[in-house]
Formats: C-alpha cells, structure tokens, sequence
C-alpha cells in the first residue's frame, strides 16, 4: 500500500517546529507520525506538504489514501480508514481525516471535500500546536511501545542495573551499567546501540532512541522521549527531542521540545511554571502575538539547529525559532526569532552563510552531508521569516 500524509492547517499552528519539515515528520511517542501510519498499514509513506519541503519529504505520486498527517493512528481510527472505499473522505468535526480517491494524484483538499463523507465518531491524538507533543507524548509513547515490541524478545540488561517493573525492552546492543529503571509507571524502550551510562535513574514511561547516549548521573522524570543521535544528561521531564540533538550537560529541561541539531550549553535550565502559577501562553506565529495554552507547566519550545550556550536561562514558555542562537547573561525574551544572535542584551542577524559554516561542521561529526536541499529550505525559512526580525 501506498499513502500520503498531508498538512493542514497544524502545519502553520506547529512553526517554528513545522518550518523544516511536514507535521507528520514530528516525533511523538517513540516514532514520528509518519512511522506510526507506515508501520501500522505496512505502507510506504509520502507528504503532501510545502512546496519548499517537497523535494526533500516528496509526494507519493501513486499514492490512492490520503491521510491527515497531525492524527496519530489508534485501532479505531485504523479501522474507519481501512473502511474507506473508494470515492470516500472520513470527517471529524470538520476537520479532514483521510479520504481514499485513485483518481486524485496530488492532495487536495478541496476535491476531497466533494467525496462521499463518512463520520468518525470515535476520539483520537491530533498535534495541533507545539505543547501537544509533549502533552500527548506518554500515551503516544506506551502505543509505540506496543507496536514496537509485538511479538519481539527483548534483550538482557547487565545484572550491575536495578529493575522495578516488568516493561522494559531493550533492542540489540544496547546496554547500561549501575542506573535504575523504574517501568512501574510506564514503559521504557532502549533503542538499538543506545546507551545508558552508570548512576542514571529513569522512569517510564521513556523512550531512548537508536544509537543515543544518556550520561552520568542523568535524572530523567517519565513521559520523555530521546530520539536517535542524541546525548542527554541533567535533569528531564516529560520533554521530546526529536533527534541529532545534545542536552549533554547538568541543568533542567522540563515540559518542552526540541527538534534536530540542537545544542544545550552547560548548565541550562528552563523555567516550566510561572511564580504566580498563571496560565503558559506560547507565542504563535500565525497570530503574530502570544496564545494562551491552557496549561500551568509549559517550557520550552526549540526549533531545529537552535543552540544555546551555557548558563542560558529559559522563561516559562520560551519558543526558540530555527537557527536562533543564543548566549550571555539574564533571561531572553519569550519569543526568540528564527536566525537571532545574542540574548538579554540584545539580538543580532544571524547571518545565513555563517549558519551554513556552522551547520556543515556539526553535520560532518555525524558523517552527513550538508547539502544543497537542506541550504535551499534554510534559506527559504530565512526569508519566510525576515518580519520577525526587528533588531
């Protein structure tokens, strides 16, 4: 089977995260959105996205199922899609969910609106700003847990760890000495090479990506997700990092999420509950203004190749736009704009050819290319995000 995984208007909710990929690219449990469809259909997956992104998440051209790339598949919403026939579109509330056409080779919402429409009546996870994925990351997490782990025999830890619970999985090579893990809350899954180095304590529910390191001496609270190629460390709670990424050192992150290529300095530290206990509000870039998120505990929210160096204190509900770079003493501001360099004391432009020296560097020590596609869609963003910029 063959499927494409299309944006709507998430797309624009989710930036600054949605800026260098489609929402079903995001990472929520232990697979991004994307894996979860593919693996649960058996299908090989497509994006129906921006037009600057497509070279890189192209579409599908055989694709006959279109699906709503920001839900997340559970059996009963897998059943209402597998049930459409075709020349049927399946609704929620007005929002499109998927719809199976074979005539129509590119997404198109408004052709799919004159379908057959069919209703879902059942609940499902859809990520629709920033703060879901980590507001939704520990049900999404146990779901892979089980999807990843079905019929599977998991590996053996060292007999130096202590075990409490009995929801521990861990995939072929991974390994960790002298740390606790304590599943009795929920599970936690250790990815294939990854590591867990000696006096970490973790509870589940917690997912360690492929080839991941978690350091020394690591607290890490449940309800979080390391992705593959990351190094971890400090103090984490319920925070998604979506992957390449290193929080490598001691200081809290907590309530927040953090896309690719990202870099933590020493001793960092993010606020996640405001003095006053008030509601978070996040700024949004489609209002242009702050929105008010419903939530008392919301950190931060950090965009792919974002760093920052050490000391950084983040405020309650910070949103770091791709490619900000930020250092030096007191709090920044909420909202820090995509390519900004400096802090409290004040922003400059970071200038897209001194990023791309930066960016060729870092992705060099993973032995990856840093090529023309991932230049032209920086520097697409660049330009998309120019108004942001008043310094």
């Amino acid at each position: 089977m063959t499927i494409n995984l299309f944006d709507d208007a998430a797309w624009e909710s989710l930036r600054p995260l949605t800026f260098t990929r489609p929402v079903a690219d995001l990472r929520i449990g232990i697979l991004t959105i994307a894996e979860k469809w593919a693996r649960q259909l058996s299908a090989i997956s497509g994006f129906s996205t921006q037009t600057y992104l497509s070279v890189k998440f192209p579409e599908h051209p055989e694709a006959i199922l279109f699906i709503n790339g920001s839900v997340c598949p559970d059996e009963g919403l897998l059943a209402a899609v597998m049930g459409l026939g075709e020349g049927e579109v399946l609704k929620r509330d007005g929002i499109l969910l998927a719809y199976r056409a074979a005539e129509i080779k590119k997404h198109d919402a408004q052709l799919a609106g004159r379908l057959s429409a069919k209703t879902y009546a059942g609940d499902f996870i859809r990520i629709q700003y920033p703060e879901d994925i980590f507001r939704f990351n520990d049900a999404e997490l146990k779901k892979d847990f089980n999807l990843l782990t079905k019929g599977k025999t998991s590996g053996q830890l060292s007999s130096t760890n202590t075990l409490l619970g009995d929801q521990i999985f861990v995939e072929e090579g991974a390994t960790a000495e002298c740390s606790t893990f304590n599943s009795l809350n929920g599970p936690i899954y250790l990815g294939r090479n990854s590591q867990v180095w000696e006096g970490s304590h973790i509870r589940g529910s917690f997912a360690l990506g492929a080839d991941s390191q978690v350091k020394m001496g690591t607290k890490i609270y449940g309800q979080t997700t390391i992705g593959p190629f990351c190094r971890v460390g400090g103090e984490i709670n319920n925070a998604v990092i979506w992957g390449y990424s290193s929080k490598g050192h001691e200081g809290y992150l907590g309530n927040s999420v953090l896309g690719q290529w990202c870099n933590i300095g020493a001793d960092t530290n993010n606020s996640n509950l405001k003095n006053n206990y008030a509601e978070v509000r996040l700024w949004d870039y489609s209002k242009e203004s702050f929105r008010k998120t419903g939530l008392q505990f919301c950190g931060l929210i950090m965009a792919d190749h974002a760093k920052c160096g050490i000391n950084t204190m983040f405020n309650t509900g910070t949103v770091a736009g791709v490619s900000a770079n930020i250092f030096g003493a007191g709090f920044p501001r909420n909202f820090i704009p995509d390519f900004a360099w400096g802090g409290a004391q004040g922003f400059d432009v970071y200038a897209i050819h001194k990023m791309f020296e930066t960016a060729e560097k870092v992705y060099e020590r993973r032995e990856i290319e840093f090529d023309q596609t991932e230049k032209d869609i920086l520097t697409e963003i660049f330009e998309l995000t120019k108004s942001y910029r008043h310094f």
